[in-house]
C-alpha cells in the first residue's frame, strides 16, 4: 500500500505533504532530519493520511493536496 501523508511542524506550524510506502519510518525520518527540504523545520506530527492501493492513484492525490496549500481547502480537510 502507498500512502499520503500530511505532517504539521510544531515549529512553524507548517504542513507538509509527502508520499511514501512506510509512514512510520517516514515521520522518523522527517523528525531527525533526514529529510532535507524539512530538516529545518523539526519536530512534526503526522496529522492527516490517506491509503491507496497503487502508487499512481497516491501521487495524484497528493498532487491534488499540494494544490490545496495557500488555500482553506487542505485546513477543512484537516479539521474533518
Amino acid at each position: 500500500m502507498i500512502w499520503v501523508y500530511v505532517i504539521q511542524s510544531k515549529l512553524d506550524n507548517g504542513y507538509y505533504i509527502g508520499i511514501t510506502k512506510d509512514i512510520q519510518n517516514r515521520l522518523k525520518k522527517h523528525n531527525k532530519g533526514g529529510v532535507s527540504i524539512t530538516k529545518k523545520r523539526k519536530p512534526f506530527s503526522l496529522v492527516y493520511t490517506e491509503e491507496f492501493e497503487n502508487y499512481k492513484k497516491a501521487r495524484l492525490r497528493e498532487i491534488e493536496l499540494k494544490s490545496y496549500k495557500g488555500g482553506n481547502k487542505l485546513k477543512v480537510l484537516l479539521k474533518d
